[in-house]
């Protein structure tokens, strides 16, 4: 908790949590640039700190605090940095893309899976910080509501800048389905426009691939899921038998005429590996910038 007191001065709504109260799915919610992946990580450090046996949800494909990007990331260890990566990573989704948008199902099946596994594990809290989708134009008010049924969060922790989170809460204020946690948007964040986060995005591939290698995939002798309409750059997931990501990898060769894919992957080999889930995305393997297909 040191680390991320460290790059704040922590509001008293914060220092007033009580670790003892805090049981179950714990969600964090809040539009872009409120702190909410701040906050959330000093929850679970808080938490941790007081003997709990917690885990973190990064549920951000997008703007992954453990990333890489296009995935959600389940961990029980994490340092206090924005690195991309958790000291212990646990489990990992493929979620196909960088925005929940246009891939709610998987977002929403991937959160439960993970959710699952922690409480497997024993976890006796879990810190789910959600992606920053709140505009009811784009679904993000549907897809957070659909979450909150679906994972039944014991405390919903909301960080608004103008109310925008009230047309969700209100409900569940008269309801009382969920303890709702009112908290200001945190003064130190530094706001980050589209550009800065297509560069943080392009950051984390970078370093999630460094050191990755060509593997080549025969797509006759692996399940390829939806279909194996390979493309050049196309990125794809290495799933295990419970559809957990093993590995991300690149397209960077296709031979038709033996049904061959070559991957750009930090994977040095197939074992493990059930199937191959292709996403909607191209990732230039030099600049690792990306591109929706179809965007």
């Amino acid at each position: 908790m040191a680390a991320i007191e460290g790059l704040l001065e922590v509001p008293a709504a914060w220092k007033a949590i009580q670790p003892a109260e805090m049981q179950g799915v714990l969600m964090v919610l809040g539009a872009p640039n409120t702190g909410k992946s701040t906050f959330a990580r000093y929850l679970f450090q808080l938490l941790r700190s007081h003997g709990q046996k917690a885990a973190f949800l990064d549920g951000d494909p997008g703007q992954s605090t453990l990333g890489p990007p296009t995935t959600l990331t389940l961990a029980y260890d994490i340092t206090g940095d924005d690195g991309p990566f958790p000291a212990s990573p646990s489990r990992r989704y493929f979620v196909g893309s960088t925005t929940p948008q246009g891939h709610m199902l998987p977002t929403l099946v991937g959160a439960a899976r993970l959710v699952e596994a922690a409480r497997q594990a024993g976890a006796q809290a879990i810190v789910y910080d959600t992606s920053g989708l709140v505009d009811p134009v784009q679904g993000g008010l549907a897809l957070k509501s659909a979450k909150i049924d679906l994972l039944r969060p014991g405390v919903i922790f909301a960080l608004q800048h103008e109310r925008e989170l009230e047309p969700l809460l209100l409900p569940l204020r008269r309801s009382q389905r969920a303890r709702v946690v009112d908290l200001l948007p945190s003064a130190a964040v530094i706001p980050r426009d589209s550009t800065t986060r297509r560069e943080h995005r392009a950051r984390q591939f970078a370093c999630y691939f460094a050191g990755a290698r060509r593997l080549e995939v025969g797509w006759t002798k692996v399940a390829v899921l939806p279909a194996p309409k390979f493309r050049l750059h196309r990125l794809a997931a290495l799933e295990d038998r419970d559809g957990f990501t093993l590995a991300l990898g690149i397209v960077v060769a296709i031979d038709r005429a033996s049904k061959q894919a070559t991957l750009l992957t930090p994977s040095h080999s197939l074992a493990g590996v059930n199937a191959l889930r292709l996403g909607d995305i191209l990732l230039d393997p030099v600049s690792f910038e990306d591109e929706r297909i179809g965007g």
